[in-house]
Order: structure tokens, then C-alpha cells, then sequence
């Protein structure tokens, strides 16, 4: 018998400690146990009738086959005109704007285009679930910095004592999944001065980036030259349009970055779903209206469940952004945040995520995250439940 060729058919991970998602495990248990699914992040209701009407029109015209790697012209410059007229920039649609197959493969393509073996990358926990394995497929190394309840502000000085002669980028994402808080001024001046003097690249997840609440203003790295000269900026139009099954994102780099990054994307997806992408240029240059709609009409859902949680024992974190709220449940039980999330869908009929999965030392603040992209009504009645705990 050859043991040696048995043993080279024994496929190592690349991923030994990747799992299934605690999203696809709670909607799993909320459907099992018919509850109220507010812990993946999608929107309950549909996409706006607009883009819909357009996309079934591009689809009768035929416009079915690849769209060009980068994206689809129009749609590039759509891009283009809306970043420019909200963050005062001057971006160049052609060479700047690269249209992915979501944000998720936009932050893979742009981790893959810069980090090298033993390279350091700097990740804020907690942190979205898909920064991690990315880096580790591009042999980096990820260097975890712990935000602390119940504010979730970055410690710039720890973030300083944590760069090396190895560390390559920083990734920050405002607003934060899954906090709900933004960068404000004082950030942006600690990261730009930190990104400058040491020589780093900035990785910029903005996906929330039209969501943010009580008149405060997104502080896009794109507003900021030194930072744009330096930086990958992501955004995700399923959370701006409720389409995140349509799967459609962009980055925004300066042209000598986009240049190399789109040397890595044409090799993943190579282009993405090309009557979607005319159907969402035609909202952007037609039906803008609805991205700057967009804060008032999640505030408001947001407000409806802060009143409606009043009377219950949680305690509600801030949300000044995105579209999830944070509740410490330190007053209820003393279950870690798996268990109580659990225990909460099988016996309440609510389903949530715990904060814990989002840091990799797997820290539990005894705090849940809902999400309320969802129809008043849902969320009206979800409160109703959380209140009789």
C-alpha cells in the first residue's frame, strides 16, 4: 500500500476554524422555531419598483450577456457623480470605479491585492466575519484590536502601539457592523496621521455608508485626499437599494491601485450581473432621491423600536448608523450571548446575534444585535415579546 499517496489525499484546510455562519445558524433556528427573524441583516421589504421595472426591461432587451470587467460604463460614472456631488470629491468613473459581485468580494479582492506573506493588517473587533479569512488566504497576519463596551471607540494609541515595520493597511468600516457607531472627526485626523507616517494602506468599508442618523455626517475616507491617495473604498448597493441578493458592489481606488486590483477581480468574478448594473445607473442618474432618503426612512424604523423597547429590561445601546441596534441583556440572565440568543428564538420567538462571534478572543459584553430592516409590524411585535422577558 502507498501511505505516502494516501496522505497527499488528505486535503489541509485553508480554513480549519471557519464554520458554519452564526447568521445561517440563527435563520436556521428562526425558521425552525417560527420566530421573528431579526438577526441576519437584510431588508424585510422590497426593492424600490423603479429598479425592478428597469431591470426587467434590460433583461427583454437582451442585455444578458458579461458586462466589461470593471463595470459597466454608465454605471461607473453614476458611481462617479453621486460620490462626488455627497463627499466633494473628483473621482474619474473609467479609472477609478471597479463594480464587484458585492461589497464581500470587493474587501476579498482588495485584501488579495495588497497583502503579501507575513504582511499585517490591522481589524478593529468586533469585526465583520469576512476581513479575517481573507487575509489568512493571502498569508497575512491579522492583528485583532479589542473595541470596548459600551461605546466601541478606537484607542488610537493602542492602534499606534500596534504597528510594526510588518503592518501593511488598516481596515475600518463606518458606520460599524455590528455597533451601529461612526468615525467622527477626531478618528479620521488619529487615522490619517497614523496611515501617513507609517507608510500604510487604508481599507474602507462604507457599505452602510447612507445610513447614518440625527444629522450627523458620514465621514467617507473619500472626503479626505490623504486618506483617498491611500485608500480602498467599498460600498454595497443591496443595502442602499434592499437588493442584496443581487449581489452588486464597487470600489472606489485611486488609479494606480484600481489598476492592480482589478488585475485580482477579473480572476474572481471577472464582471457581475450586467442588467442590474444598468438598472441601478438608471436610479442613480434618474431616481437619486432615494439615497438621500435613505437616513430618514431607517431613523424612523430605528425610532419605532427604541420607543417600542422602553418598557423592557434591555438596555439599548446607541445606534448612529447602519441598520442594527445593540442590547445589553446584562439584566436578564447571566447566559453568554450564543446561549441567550438561543435560548431567546426557541423560547421568546425572537431571533438575534451575539456580539461575541464578532471578536476573534470570542469577549461576550452580554450584548445582542437586531436588525430592524424590517416592516414596522415586525418590529412592533418583536418588541412586544422582548418586553415580557
Amino acid at each position: 500500500m502507498n501511505t505516502n499517496k494516501e496522505n497527499n489525499n488528505q486535503l489541509t484546510s485553508k480554513l480549519p476554524n471557519v464554520g458554519i455562519s452564526i447568521f445561517s445558524e440563527m435563520s436556521g433556528l428562526a425558521n425552525e422555531y417560527k420566530a421573528i427573524n431579526l438577526s441576519q441583516g437584510f431588508p424585510e421589504f422590497d426593492t424600490p419598483e423603479f429598479i425592478k421595472q428597469k431591470i426587467n426591461q434590460y433583461i427583454s432587451r437582451g442585455l444578458n450577456q458579461y458586462a466589461p470587467s470593471p463595470g459597466l460604463p454608465q454605471l461607473q460614472n453614476a458611481i462617479a457623480d453621486l460620490i462626488n456631488e455627497k463627499y466633494h470629491s473628483h473621482i474619474n468613473g473609467s479609472t477609478q470605479v471597479t463594480v464587484t459581485s458585492g461589497a464581500t468580494e470587493a474587501l476579498f479582492v482588495a485584501i488579495q491585492t495588497l497583502v503579501h506573506p507575513g504582511d499585517e493588517v490591522i481589524i478593529f473587533d468586533p469585526a465583520y466575519d469576512s476581513y479575517k479569512p481573507a487575509i489568512e488566504l493571502a498569508d497575512g497576519k491579522v492583528v485583532h484590536i479589542q473595541l470596548k463596551a459600551p461605546q466601541y471607540t478606537i484607542n488610537w494609541s493602542e492602534v499606534s502601539d500596534s504597528i510594526t515595520s510588518k503592518t501593511k493597511a488598516i481596515i475600518i468600516n463606518t458606520p460599524h457592523n455590528p455597533t451601529g457607531t461612526i468615525l467622527k472627526t477626531s478618528d479620521i485626523t488619529e487615522l490619517s496621521t497614523l496611515i501617513n507616517q507609517h507608510d500604510l494602506y487604508l481599507i474602507s468599508d462604507e457599505v452602510y455608508e447612507h445610513i447614518v442618523f440625527d444629522e450627523q455626517t458620514h465621514l467617507s475616507a473619500l472626503r479626505f485626499n490623504k486618506l483617498q491617495e491611500r485608500a480602498f473604498v467599498i460600498s454595497s448597493f443591496g443595502k442602499t437599494f434592499h437588493c442584496t441578493g443581487w449581489k452588486l458592489g464597487y470600489c472606489i481606488a485611486p488609479p494606480h491601485l484600481t489598476e492592480e486590483f482589478r488585475k485580482v477581480h477579473q480572476y474572481v468574478t471577472f464582471s457581475s450581473f450586467t442588467p442590474a448594473q444598468a438598472a441601478i445607473a438608471d436610479m442613480l442618474t434618474e431616481n437619486s432621491n432615494h439615497v438621500f432618503e435613505l437616513a430618514e426612512f431607517y431613523q424612523k424604523k430605528r425610532n419605532i423600536l427604541i420607543n417600542a423597547l422602553q418598557k423592557s429590561r434591555f438596555k439599548l445601546l446607541s445606534s448612529q448608523g447602519t441598520y442594527f441596534l445593540l442590547l445589553d441583556y446584562s439584566a436578564i440572565s447571566d447566559l453568554k450571548d450564543i446561549d441567550f440568543c438561543q435560548w431567546l428564538t426557541k423560547e421568546h420567538g425572537v431571533a438575534a446575534i451575539p456580539l461575541s462571534v464578532f471578536n476573534n478572543s470570542g469577549h461576550c459584553d452580554k450584548i445582542i444585535r437586531l436588525c430592524f430592516a424590517k416592516k414596522d409590524d415586525t418590529l412592533i411585535q418583536a418588541a412586544e415579546r422582548l418586553c415580557q422577558l
